[in-house]
């Protein structure tokens, strides 16, 4: 079994249309989802890179492999999931964005092959770093790792099985597209998200505070043109809207062409059969969705991972899958498909009977989040854990830094937030204060403990 893992920088579900989006058409990702199975509650464990990226690779979470915040960086001594494949005869190669740090202790490990752009890179002619050294690379980001991607495959021993990580930038912010698609979108209004307006009127602190509104905290260099003058405050902030999701929009189009490139590579060599392809992202994005662009918060559109894959020896096409999974699982079921055993090291689980259509006896119904940054100087966003079920989502912002990397040391008083996903899936109605749950807060903040004690955490005590 081959594995083609390709995974972009803050693609959210709802940027894709086979996640049924308003405002986006994605046919070649949908090849991957028609051809297999989409994911409808995959949700990552700290919604923001450096973190989610350490986890999806060591199977464990951010309190288990240090990476907590963007300041960290990731031991390259670490188990990972690279790791084992290459031991047991996979050729393996990571190409793109790394995020998880460099020089001798952070380099990628485990792979026979790796080229990848310093810490965010740039869209055009970016510099990238492999064994030999640094150099710059004439053309775009998109592109170039797609091209490279494919000359490793065209280069591999054909006798042996391959694991490809190709890991796109985009379409992270500054979002910068190729010329190719410079002009989509130019004559059509992409329509706002219903919470667009959110006043954050029953919601904590932390929504008032955080530093990502669409129309206060874009900057000139996002944005590219002058302000029209003599705009009301709402056109200001519908027309800012217009510049940040278009190019937003370009830059994952030039990633659903040159996914179309990778899988048409598949195919033409007669490898689709046997070879596991998955799309992901790092974590969601809020594309206007209450009024903000980033991500970091528990909230829906933030947690939320798209997640596709295609397998034609285990997975039916077109199929659907309902059942929560994390990225913390996403590295136990990679081994398991490739007939390894899991390490007692590596905390989330293979969710291989899944692809099925089997829900294995136990599997999990809750999930625990937690987000280490408190108060960074580009976001302002609060420090909080939580938990989510099929139905509530539970919040603690315990708004401390807890002496994290890059986390500001400026608590705030304690806050919780309680939602009804089910009654209120926009989360625009906090009820923690409502009678009428009690019982809801009771239950949650017990399976809160108890999922702070599986996954070994620790519970935040006020100094």
């Amino acid at each position: 079994m081959n594995i083609l893992f390709i995974m972009s920088d803050d693609h959210a579900a709802h940027a894709m249309s086979c996640y049924g989006s308003r405002i986006n058409r994605t046919p070649h990702l949908d090849r991957i989802a028609e051809g297999g199975m989409r994911f409808d509650n995959c949700f990552c464990t700290n919604s923001i890179c450096t973190p989610s990226r350490a986890t999806i690779l060591t199977g464990t979470y951010n309190h288990v492999n240090g990476c907590t915040t963007l300041s960290s960086a990731l031991d390259n001594r670490l188990l990972t999931f690279p790791k084992l494949l290459q031991a047991a005869g996979w050729q393996t190669a990571v190409v793109g964005k790394w995020h998880l740090g460099h020089g001798p202790a952070n380099d990628p490990a485990g792979f026979d092959f790796w080229r990848v752009l310093p810490g965010q890179g740039n869209y055009h002619d970016p510099e990238m770093i492999d064994a030999q050294g640094r150099r710059r690379w004439p053309g775009y980001a998109t592109d170039l790792i797609t091209d490279m991607s494919l000359d490793w495959l065209r280069a591999r021993d054909p006798s042996r099985p391959f694991c490809l990580l190709c890991h796109h930038k985009a379409p992270h912010r500054r979002w910068e597209p190729d010329a190719r698609h410079a002009a989509l979108y130019e004559d059509t209004d992409i329509p706002e998200p219903p919470t667009f307006d959110d006043d954050y009127a029953t919601r904590s602190e932390a929504a008032r505070e955080a530093q990502m509104r669409i129309d206060r905290d874009l900057t000139p260099q996002d944005l590219k043109l002058p302000l029209p003058p003599g705009l009301s405050p709402a056109a200001e902030k519908r027309w800012k809207y217009q510049r940040y999701i278009k190019d937003y929009l370009r830059c994952v189009a030039s990633i659903d062409d040159n996914v179309g490139r990778l899988l048409d590579y598949l195919d033409a060599e007669g490898l689709a059969q046997d070879t596991l392809v998955i799309y992901t992202s790092d974590q969601g994005f809020f594309l206007g969705d209450h009024g903000w662009f980033d991500k970091r918060f528990m909230y829906e559109e933030s947690l939320r991972m798209p997640f596709i894959l295609r397998y034609p020896r285990e997975v039916r096409p077109g199929s659907v899958c309902r059942d929560m999974v994390l990225n913390v699982d996403f590295a136990p079921l990679f081994l398991d498909l490739a007939g390894l055993p899991k390490p007692a090291a590596f905390q989330g689980e293979s969710f291989r009977p899944l692809l099925r259509g089997e829900r294995p006896a136990g599997w999990q119904q809750s999930m625990y989040y937690r987000y280490w940054m408190h108060r960074d100087t580009s976001h302002n966003v609060y420090a909080h854990y939580g938990v989510r079920t099929l139905r509530h989502k539970l919040i603690y912002y315990y708004n401390d830094a807890c002496g994290q990397p890059g986390a500001t040391d400026r608590p705030r008083p304690p806050e919780w937030e309680l939602f009804d996903l089910e009654k209120d899936p926009c989360e625009l109605r906090n009820v923690y204060d409502d009678p009428a749950y009690a019982g809801v807060v009771r239950e949650l903040k017990a399976e809160l403990d108890r999922l702070q004690r599986q996954v070994g955490d620790t519970p935040f005590t006020p100094r």
